[in-house]
This record gives structure tokens, sequence and C-alpha cells, in this order.
């Protein structure tokens, strides 16, 4: 029997039901003979105003986020685009966590909690296929169309609102802590997602659900 005490999930994307783009961002510094990290250690520069988090919002669009994120690459002494980034992000879908979905939803409502900027370079075979998953969710919260972001508060209360449940008894996925906290905060259960094996072992502990 599934557990009582929840109503809903809550599923990030990119590092949850797809593959981390930091790991892309390593091979593209690898390439590049950047040090590891590289990129976050710009994105973290202002990580409120900076380009990432401008063009997650959908305030300047690829040609500002490509200029934007190279000045601040300059100021760090670091010579890279925007551009170079964005073609890389792109993760690959983990179909474990793509079935976990599928058995979740027959129990629980269920909402992608996104932050995604609008790209036109990953191609129409993998949009299709992106697309596909996306619709499985009950609702999809896209910070380029909502123009807020994780970790705003706004961008968890917005989606408990428009899925009409209490925070409390939500469960939610995140591959990052600093995402994490405000959905705690506010009362959600919790689970930072290190790996595909990991996340469904405690997902399946938290709802006693077989997600495999």
């Amino acid at each position: 029997m599934p557990n009582p005490a929840f109503d809903a999930v809550f599923f990030d994307f990119g590092g949850v039901i797809l593959t981390s783009p930091f790991e892309a961002f390593n091979v593209l510094e690898a390439a590049r003979g950047l040090p590891a990290d590289t990129i976050r250690r710009i994105n973290a520069t202002d990580p409120d105003s900076n380009a990432w988090a401008r063009f997650e919002r959908s305030e300047i669009d690829l040609d500002g986020f490509d200029a934007a994120f190279a000045a601040e690459a300059a100021a760090l002494g670091i010579e890279l685009r925007g551009r170079d980034v964005v073609a890389v992000i792109h993760g690959a879908l983990r179909p474990e966590m793509v079935e976990a979905l599928r058995r979740v939803k027959r129990h629980y409502r269920t909402a992608c909690l996104t932050n995604n900027v609008n790209d036109a370079g990953a191609g129409a075979a993998y949009e299709t296929e992106i697309g596909a998953v996306m619709a499985e969710f009950e609702a999809v919260i896209e910070s380029r169309r909502v123009g807020v972001r994780k970790p705003d508060p706004r961008f968890y209360a917005m989606a408990c609102e428009i899925m009409a449940v209490d925070p409390a008894r939500v469960v939610y996925l995140d591959d990052l802590g600093v995402n994490l906290k405000p959905a705690k905060a506010m009362g959600m259960h919790t689970i930072k997602v290190t790996a595909a094996v990991q996340a469904l072992s405690d997902l399946e502990a938290i709802l006693d659900l077989k997600l495999r």
C-alpha cells in the first residue's frame, strides 16, 4: 500500500530524469584545458543576477546570454562563450527514472519543476523524446516560462498552487542542495539525487512503493 502521508511527487528534470549537465560541463572543460567545474564557478558568481540566471528567467535571449556569459568568464580570466556551454547542456534520459515516474503517477500526482532555457540547439529527435517524457507529468513548471527560477521560494509556492497540494504532503527530488533547501523549509520531504539507483532506493523507502 503506497504511503498515504503524501499526495504528490515533484521531480527536477536535469540531474534527476536526465543525466546531470555538470557531467557534460566537465567534458567541455577538459576539452578546453580548463579546470574541472570552471562553468559552475562562473555560474556561482552573482547567482541570482548573472547571465545564467537571467537566461533561465528568459530575461535575455541566446545571443544575449552568449555575450554576457563570455564577459563573466573573461572577468575571471577565462575564455569561454555562452553558446559553447548551451551546446552541451542536453543530458541523456535515464530510462529507470522515466519508469519510476510512470509507476509513481499511478498512485500520486506528479509535477516537473525545472530551471531551463530557450534553446533551439537540441535537435528535433531529442526534443520529441524529451517532450514525450514531459507529457507524463500532470504539470510542468519551467523557469523560462514563469519568469522565476529555483531556488526562489516563489517557484515552489507556484508549483504547490498549480497542483493544489499542501507542501507537507509533497516529496521533492533535486540534484542540487541549494534547490532543496527552500522546498524543505516549506515542509516538503526532500531527496537529494546523486545517482539514479540512490534516488530510486530513497523514493521507494519513502513511498513504500516498488519503482523498478
